[in-house]
């Protein structure tokens, strides 16, 4: 069985984190736009997006640009340089006390199926609990992890602060197998994981052909070989 979540063994400077987080702060952040999703405030703004404008929050939206804001904030850059692969959306999502993200699936979202979720925490909380699958988890400023949100999962801030992550999805190339490899991730299981039933697939084609990206239809393209 794969994994739904990985620890990397990387921890990023916090102050310099919270420093652009700081700046980042002063701008405009819009609502997340699947409001059907959470209940309280939950906010974003983009480092990367399809329009290169910081209030496009938008993710698998086809081709992406660095933002005005990434160029202000050196050491966001030097991280999201430091993963050798392509990029697509890059977003600060802010999570604030009391609010809830309810129960959910992003398709296109899981490691084995070529595209990957990266959360960076830069300000939380204890009060901050992720769960997946059932499984909760407290994801530390600082820490880096996968999470395959391929799968059922939920947030809850119960703490008195906003909770901020950057989040970086990515493209799977030879570079970020050998990452997850020497993180523990069991790249030789994936052909023995179990497969989808024929209308689960079909879901989540439906799902994938509604993005309309080119990941989306690389994605679709192995499902139906599969």
């Amino acid at each position: 069985m794969l994994p739904t979540h990985l620890k990397f063994n990387i921890n990023y400077d916090c102050k310099q984190l919270q420093q652009e987080l700081n700046y980042c702060l002063q701008q405009e952040w819009p609502l997340h736009f699947n409001n059907a999703d959470f209940n309280g405030d939950w906010r974003s703004i983009s480092l990367r997006s399809a329009s290169g404008k910081s209030n496009d929050i938008y993710a698998h939206a086809g081709s992406y640009q660095d933002t005005e804001l990434l160029k202000k904030c050196p050491y966001f850059s030097s991280l999201i340089a430091s993963w050798r692969c392509e990029k697509e959306s890059i977003r600060l999502l802010a999570l604030a006390p009391g609010s809830i993200i309810k129960p959910h699936r992003d398709m296109g979202c899981s490691y084995k199926e070529g595209s990957f979720r990266i959360h960076v925490p830069v300000r939380t909380n204890p009060g901050v609990h992720f769960i997946i699958n059932e499984e909760r988890l407290h994801l530390k400023e600082g820490e880096c992890w996968y999470l395959d949100f391929n799968e059922t999962h939920s947030i809850i801030n119960e703490g008195d602060e906003t909770r901020v992550h950057l989040i970086i999805d990515g493209i799977r190339n030879d570079w970020t197998d050998e990452l997850f490899k020497e993180q523990g991730y069991p790249l030789h299981q994936e052909a023995k994981s179990a497969m989808y039933d024929e209308d689960t697939k079909l879901k989540i084609i439906a799902e994938l052909e509604r993005l309309d990206t080119d990941v989306a239809r690389s994605i679709i393209s192995k499902m139906r070989n599969n």
